[in-house]
């Protein structure tokens, strides 16, 4: 998980933008996209409310761990990172400033804790 602002490694393996929105300042090009998964991010609605005040955070967080879990669309994209991260390097690309108070941390830990009860 980094910024979209960080530099282009060559271990970040598949590069995916987990934003609704298109980051300010960055070209496509500069951005080295494998994927852009908009279906993945949380709802416009929740993302509005959350705002980055990390007061909300707690609550987002909730918010947005229901939203993975009871939408189909965003179930699908979720099994999709999982299925590319079982066989390489995945990194989830954010444009939120605040590296420990935003929603691809939230999916990361969602996405481990989906790791974690798929294995016997």
């Amino acid at each position: 998980m980094k910024r979209i602002y960080e530099p282009v490694q060559e271990n970040d393996g598949l590069r995916i933008l987990v934003d609704r929105l298109w980051p300010r300042g960055i070209s496509k090009a500069r951005a080295h996209l494998d994927e852009w998964m908009k279906s993945v991010a949380p709802s416009s609605e929740l993302r509005k409310q959350f705002n980055h005040r990390p007061e909300r955070f707690a609550e987002f967080e909730h918010a947005y761990q229901r939203e993975l879990a009871e939408d189909k669309e965003k179930q699908q994209a979720a099994a999709q990172l999982l299925d590319w991260s079982r066989t390489q390097n995945v990194t989830l690309l954010y444009a939120a400033k605040d590296p420990d108070c935003n929603h691809a941390l939230v999916l990361l830990r969602y996405l481990d804790g989906k790791e974690a009860s798929d294995r016997p």
